[in-house]
């Protein structure tokens, strides 16, 4: 079996590259930089939880790095791709280090004596680097490069310093590119997009005015590894600044720099900018000029209200046309037009939020090999294949086929593995779990190893790390403890597994972040090893601690003591664990028939494995069947013909109709169900779940919706589809969106509105249309209809919460609105009032919910395991899911996430048994009274009775069981234990809670 080609190695190409791999295809991951990671490992936080953006992307790194499936080739790049789908010859062109990778340990002692200082392209420019360097402390690989352009020896012949001061004899002048070949199967292009250069709008400023930054080095500026060490500093006088303000649309939605499109990420980067920034200085006055806000995502619309109401940040609806810098103090003035008064504000520090372009070697690229890429730029693909390209065998994800966010990027990461593998056959291959030779320390007596990190500045700016390891010291069965600038770093997981060896180490504690980002790569760590994973323990010091107790340092130093005191004590009484190993039945169940459970059954169906496909509905289609067209001039009921088509034709697809999901048992690799269809059940085995549910379109109660002539948007479609021509028509934006009752933003309603209104344009071009509004929001390529629209003359008028529309209908509808340029009401008389009104859950989501037991979002959508790494998983093993259950949105990004759906569940699918959870309960049967109590708490049906001797005893399914603990709690005999959780294990963290010196 041939590999797969993933070029780019930023979080898509990562993923894309895990997915394929975790189900046995080897693939190559290409990087022209030095390390794997692309601009995420840039980020401070990200939106909307506001989690930190390395703690969340190192994981990944290192799990990529580790993977022996994957070969990763950094310093290299593609000039070559030859053949077709299935036997593709690429040439690869490796650029020299000047380092010898296999001596070189990333110790930076090299980096500390070069004499050369050159901007860093990590701090994207913000901050030096030397001409020896390693790109960030967190890099994979983490391996010294030579910048020959800046370095002395080559560009002078005199210095060789990193040369003499090497320890490991590692620097090689001599390297030279290397040039190979590869055969592969299939390519994902991944090379992500670039920020827009502002210099070229000379009004602004950027690169004359030493306080005019943009947007990704402010995010540098705020960075606890940034060139100020998390301090906001003007570069003039590196001050802090009082009051700063963010300009929106810069390098986007500007016809002028051939970027009319909308960037889709700029609005929510530039308020996660300004509420962290308040952050780090609460007292900071901060102000957001901009023409929409494009809060679409899922939760963004709360975060930007969070923003506007609890951060008192100031958002001001206006395009700023220039700067103008004050020379004798280098603060800034802009001019804005408020209610009508052209205003003068002065500025400390202006942020130009830039927008994304696609890489600039693209093009020749595209040419090389016939490449069809768009008007401006980036990779083609259609609405109904997101991640096709126009070449067969060859696909695309992430920001290289146009702009999107994290979450989306990584559906189409996913989507893109399995469409690379689609003409692949996978051999299953006997899985060996046990990799590593585990030592056996059960009965030896506890030697603590304990790493406390600093996190760069989020930990170590508040807490004195280093008092706080002294501490430990001291501590009974710590033999060895120190600090790290970056424990999750991969030089400091290879020194973890030294110093264990060396140090004979048999429990390992890391005071650093969560154990919801980084257990499971400690736990790898200590597997490699030799120790069993479940000898380590985790102290949340930066979330618990340092975060929460920002202003209070010696307060927040004694709790990081007390914190790792406790953890420390619990890894005392820790004993190791097996994951039990089960085999998997290696079918699907796909809950929901509309496009999206279509597009996943298909895609798992045509790699060879069974699907039952579960339609509440007389036949297939959704919410896809009320689609009579789209604006981008495709077909939706030709293709989902074809799509009925292709699912009754495939013998691996077992349709369900009329049918309800009565219950489902079991677990991950193991899941029963019971489909019921009138009065009959049936019974199913599965392996993993999909939930495709879809969502609703809301039936309002406002604006005397169901009164002749109000209708909604997919009503007033199935009149335009039968050639309805109204000569006046008014559509009122968010109706039952971004309300009290639902606080979120349905996503597809402006698109929607546009497309109904141009194609009403198109049946009558004298037609008079107008569309109220709050925001427009056609994000990315779909900003081309909004100024179509505008071209045609459809009016819009904003309107806000305050100065909602006023409807009344005595059979003739009367529209008063304030038009906020005039300032004064307009009287409208419409013949069709169109509202576009939200998507909503599906009634019965709460009770699949309790069925799969699996969250619902304060909104009522399906809760994703991760909203940023892992949107298409739930916190339930086995369970996925995508399209309108997970949130609202557009047809091709149902697409989308179906298909990485798809992936993520044949990554489970590929393999005939799997490792379930080691943290699970075990029944002391000598002690158990066999009241059953157990039996009736348990969530998970995770218990059973048994006869034992003559006596009915609780006995626990070990591959069901999900370590939650409510039998322990209930069972009054204390016959039941939790491994990892035990009595003795959690009263023992609780005493040292109390206690400053342990006895």
């Amino acid at each position: 079996m041939k590999p797969v080609l993933v070029i780019g190695g930023g979080i898509t190409g990562i993923q894309t590259s895990l997915d394929l791999a975790n189900r046995g295809i080897k693939v190559h991951l290409i990087e022209k930089t030095s390390s794997i990671g692309g601009v995420m490992s840039q980020l401070d936080k990200t939106f909307p939880t506001n989690d930190c953006s390395m703690c969340i992307l190192a994981p990944k790194m290192i799990e990529c790095s580790r993977n022996e499936n994957i070969k990763i080739h950094t310093m290299s790049e593609v000039i070559e791709i030859k053949g077709e789908a299935g036997d593709f010859k690429v040439k690869i062109i490796e650029h020299p280090r000047s380092v010898d990778v296999e001596k070189c340990t990333g110790c930076g002692i090299c980096s500390e004596k070069c004499p050369i200082k050159v901007r860093s392209e990590y701090q994207s420019g913000t901050g030096y680097r030397k001409a020896i360097y390693l790109p960030f402390p967190q890099a994979v690989p983490l391996i010294a490069t030579i910048d020959r352009t800046n370095c002395l020896w080559f560009s002078k012949e005199i210095c060789r310093i990193c040369e003499k001061f090497c320890p490991s004899k590692a620097i090689n002048y001599d390297q030279v590119e290397t040039i190979s070949e590869i055969e592969v199967a299939s390519i994902v292009l991944a090379q992500g997009a670039e920020a827009f250069n502002p210099e070229v709008l000379t009004e602004y400023g950027y690169g004359v005015y030493p306080n005019v930054v943009t947007s990704l080095e402010f995010e540098r500026i705020m960075s606890a590894t940034g060139p100020f060490n998390g301090q906001i500093l003007r570069s003039s006088d590196k001050i802090k600044p009082k009051k700063i303000a963010f300009l929106q649309c810069i390098g986007s939605r500007d016809s002028r720099v051939g970027n009319s499109y909308c960037s889709s990420v700029c609005c929510m980067y530039a308020i996660k900018e300004a509420v962290i920034a308040q952050e780090h200085d609460p007292n900071l006055d901060t102000t957001i000029f901009f023409i929409d806000i494009r809060a679409f995502g899922k939760e963004f619309e709360d975060y930007y209200t969070q923003a506007e109401k609890g951060n008192k940040i100031r958002f001001i609806r206006s395009r700023i046309s220039s700067i103008e810098e004050i020379p004798e103090t280098k603060n800034l003035e802009i001019s804005y037009e408020s209610n009508g008064e052209i205003k003068k504000e002065i500025f400390d520090m202006i942020i130009l939020s830039v927008g994304l372009e696609p890489p600039k070697e693209l093009n020749n690229f595209s040419l090389s090999i016939d490449l069809k890429l768009n008007k401006y730029g980036f990779v083609q693909t259609e609405n109904f294949s997101p991640v096709d390209t126009s070449l067969p065998g060859i696909y695309v994800a992430g920001v290289l086929s146009g702009p999107k966010d994290i979450p989306d990027s990584i559906s189409q990461a996913s989507a893109a593995a399995v469409r690379a593998a689609s003409n692949l056959r996978i051999e299953y291959e006997e899985t060996n779990y046990s990799i590593y030779q585990e030592k056996n320390v059960e009965d030896k007596i506890p030697r603590i190893g304990v790493f406390v990190c600093h996190c760069g500045t989020n930990i170590g700016s508040v807490v004195d790390v280093p008092s706080v390891v002294e501490y430990v010291k001291n501590l009974p069965n710590v033999i060895y403890a120190e600090e790290n600038l970056f424990t999750c770093s991969q030089d400091t997981q290879k020194k973890i597994i030294h110093l264990i060896k060396e140090h004979e180490l048999n429990r390992i504690v890391v005071a650093s972040c969560s154990p919801r980002t980084h257990e499971a790569l400690f736990q790898a760590t200590l597997q490699e090893a030799g120790l069993n994973p479940y000898l380590f323990e985790m102290a949340n010091i930066r979330d618990q601690c340092s975060w929460v107790h920002m202003h209070e340092h010696e307060k927040a130093t004694q709790k990081a003591k007390d914190l790792v005191r406790m953890a420390i004590s619990k890894a005392r009484l820790l004993k190791p664990l097996t994951k039990p190993v089960t085999n998997v039945t290696q079918s699907a169940l796909v809950i929901g028939g509309g496009i999206s459970g279509i597009t996943a059954a298909l895609e798992i169906a045509d790699q060879g494995y069974l699907v039952h496909l579960v339609e509440k509905e007389g036949e297939l289609g959704g919410n896809f069947k009320k689609i009579k067209y789209l604006p981008s001039g495709d077909d939706p009921e030709k293709f989902l013909k074809n799509l009925k088509s292709q699912v009754s034709e495939n013998k691996n697809i077992i349709t369900h109709l009329n049918s309800k999901i009565n219950s489902i048992f079991g677990y991950l690799g193991n899941f029963e169900s019971v489909i019921s269809k009138d009065k009959e059940t049936t019974r199913i085995k599965h392996g993993v779940v999909i939930v495709a549910t879809g969502g609703l379109e809301y039936k309002p109660k406002e604006y005397l919706y169901g009164t002749p002539g109000i209708i909604t948007q997919l009503e007033f479609e199935e009149l335009l589809s039968k050639s309805y021509k109204p000569e006046s028509i008014v559509m009122i934006q968010c109706v039952g969106s971004r309300c009290e009752e639902r606080s979120y933003c349905s996503r597809i309603c402006c698109t929607g509105a546009i497309s109904n209104a141009l194609k009403a344009k198109e049946l009558n071009p004298d037609s008079e249309i107008f569309i109220l509004f709050k925001d427009i929001r056609t994000y990315g390529f779909k900003e081309d209809y909004y100024r179509e629209a505008a071209e045609k003359g459809i009016i819009f008028i904003r309107y806000d919460d305050e100065n909602k529309p006023e409807v009344s209908n005595d059979g003739k509808i009367k529209i008063n609105v304030l038009d906020p340029v005039l300032k004064q009401k307009l009287v409208i008389n419409p013949e069709v009032l169109v509202l576009s009104s939200a998507i909503i859950p599906q009634e019965d989501s709460k009770e699949l919910s309790g069925i799969l037991k699996v969250p619902l979002s304060k909104d009522g959508f399906f809760l994703e395991a991760h909203m940023k790494l892992r949107p298409l998983d739930f916190a339930t093993e086995g369970i996925f899911l995508c399209g309108l259950a997970h949130a609202p949105k557009t047809i091709d990004e149902c697409i989308s996430q179906a298909l990485g759906a798809a992936a993520r569940s044949i990554t489970i699918l590929s393999k005939k048994e799997i490792e379930t959870e080691g943290v699970i309960a075990i029944v002391d049967e000598k002690i158990c009274c066999g009241c059953q109590l157990c039996l009736n708490v348990c969530e998970y049906n995770a218990i059973e009775i048994r006869n034992i001797e003559g006596k009915m005893r609780s006995h626990i399914i070990p591959e069901i069981c999900k370590g939650c603990g409510v039998c322990a709690a209930t069972c009054p005999s204390g016959a039941i234990t939790i491994g990892h959780f035990t009595d003795d294990e959690i009263l023992s963290q609780i005493k040292n809670a109390f206690k400053e010196v342990i006895a």
